[in-house]
């Protein structure tokens, strides 16, 4: 489920007043805000914040929040959310390029962002991407074995491959039934 709003400086219902300096905000620097802003107000209504992407798209610049509560979350959870946290993103995150909020449940291939995921979904098959190769590769599919100082380890068929933390650009769970 996904609440989603257009949240241009030049269309909708609110009018702003082009004085902003562009960004200089890198996209770790964007999301890292945004986990900051949306973090606290998960927390308050019982929601896990699972994952933020901000990444273009064919229609534009999208910052795509992932959020997750015991049970599922609703398209009510999506959109509350949403509503809450466009106004503190208009305040407090300064970008220079208009984009799409999207707030949306993970689904049946939920990311992987922090490193206690990997923790908490072992045994689990899933997908890694990485930044440098391991073992001539960069992209691994597997069930996830653990954790060890910073440390991922995923056995992909009868082998163990251990990839660095932060060398891990993108990772979600395949085929994921929604148990918390």
């Amino acid at each position: 489920m996904t609440e989603r709003f257009d949240r241009s400086r030049k269309t909708g219902k609110r009018t702003e007043i082009p004085v902003r300096k562009p960004s200089r905000l890198t996209r770790d620097e964007i999301i890292s805000n945004v986990n900051a802003l949306t973090g606290p107000l998960c927390d308050a209504d019982g929601i896990e914040l699972v994952y933020t992407e901000y990444q273009r798209e064919p229609h534009g610049m999208v910052l795509r929040i992932y959020i997750d509560k015991p049970g599922g979350a609703t398209l009510q959870d999506c959109t509350h959310v949403s509503r809450q946290l466009q106004d503190l993103l208009d305040v407090h995150l300064d970008v220079s390029e208009n984009y799409y909020l999207e707030v949306s449940s993970p689904g049946i291939n939920r990311p992987l962002g922090k490193l206690s995921d990997f923790v908490r979904f072992k045994g689990r098959q899933a997908k890694i991407k990485i930044l440098q190769p391991v073992e001539g590769q960069k992209k691994f599919t597997g069930v996830l074995s653990g954790v060890s100082q910073e440390t991922v380890a995923i056995q992909v068929g009868d082998r163990i491959i251990e990839i660095p933390y932060q060398d891990i650009t993108r990772a979600r769970l395949v085929n994921y039934n929604g148990d918390i």
